[in-house]
């Protein structure tokens, strides 16, 4: 073999052996293959978390550690997974899964489901449904401008839950509708809060989860490649909030965040061809001390 072909060689065996590249993201680990649509994901503690997967998967809440692999699973009673589309809990250890995905807008039977694993011992636990509409939405499905009330996120404050609804119209205008409820099992009209534009571009700005910091002062809304974090706002009015844009310079199915502690995030993709299955980290804190957004504005 003559040292150019040797070198040659020896470059792309280098190549072949260097890591993935996460962007700004730290890798923590990949999922099983069992879980490839990770669509929601909650703190239990520390270093154990909860997800859930979307359409076409199964009833089940899992519970994961920090490195993606599985710990335990259970079988959720009273429920089916018609589109799980978010994950959130509350200081008295209950869960929120909510299945209000709604690709056509045409759906009529949106219900988040309440439940709490920590008490049960058994494999199977039975939920609660908050059930809810939109008294906004006139016609299912609405006309295409008009298909502003699928939901991928929410979080969980103060006795409310509060959705944000991802944008399927067109032409795409990027506007996020926020919606609250109560966290108590009924049937609700939902009232609307206030309308958000983090941006109108549809590749990054469809808010695909969300999650609030524990102080109450931050809340991160996720696209795909992005974190769109708002902060000083009053009370439940999200409207006037500052919005800071954080690019991750990683682009993948990114469906599930949350917060670990008031600086820190766990973010997970689904897979999407050979891409995605994982867990990071993001150090929001760090992020923000030397933020910088080569791709400029989304």
């Amino acid at each position: 073999m003559n040292k150019i072909a040797f070198f040659t060689l020896l470059f792309l065996l280098q190549a072949c052996a260097q890591k993935p590249y996460h962007g700004r993201l730290d890798f923590l680990g990949k999922f099983p293959s069992k879980l490839n649509e990770v669509s929601g994901i909650a703190k239990e503690n520390d270093s154990i978390f909860w997800v859930i997967e979307d359409n076409g998967n199964k009833d089940i809440l899992y519970q994961v550690n920090i490195y993606g692999q599985l710990i335990k699973k259970y079988k959720i009673g009273n429920a089916k997974n018609d589109d799980w589309e978010d994950l959130t809990t509350d200081q008295n250890g209950n869960i929120y899964i909510g299945d209000f995905g709604n690709n056509d807008n045409d759906r009529k039977d949106l219900v988040i489901y309440k439940l709490h694993p920590s008490t049960s011992k058994k494999s199977k636990i039975e939920a609660e449904k908050i059930k809810f509409e939109y008294p906004e939405q006139e016609k299912y499905p609405p006309k295409k401008e008009n298909r502003v009330f699928d939901a991928e996120a929410f979080f969980h404050w103060k006795g409310h839950l509060y959705i944000f609804t991802k944008n399927r119209s067109y032409p795409y205008n990027g506007q996020t509708m926020i919606y609250r409820v109560p966290d108590k099992k009924g049937d609700y009209k939902a009232k609307l809060i206030g309308q958000l534009v983090i941006c109108e571009n549809p590749k990054y700005c469809s808010v695909t989860s969300a999650d609030i910091s524990s102080d109450g002062k931050k809340i991160v809304l996720l696209g795909y490649g992005y974190v769109y974090m708002l902060e000083n706002f009053n009370k439940d009015d999200f409207t006037n909030s500052k919005l800071t844009k954080l690019y991750l310079k990683h682009e993948t199915q990114m469906e599930s965040v949350c917060f670990t502690s008031n600086d820190e995030l766990i973010i997970a993709d689904e897979q999407s061809q050979s891409k995605g299955r994982n867990i990071y980290r993001y150090d929001l804190g760090k992020a923000l001390k030397t933020k910088t957004d080569p791709k400029g504005k989304p």
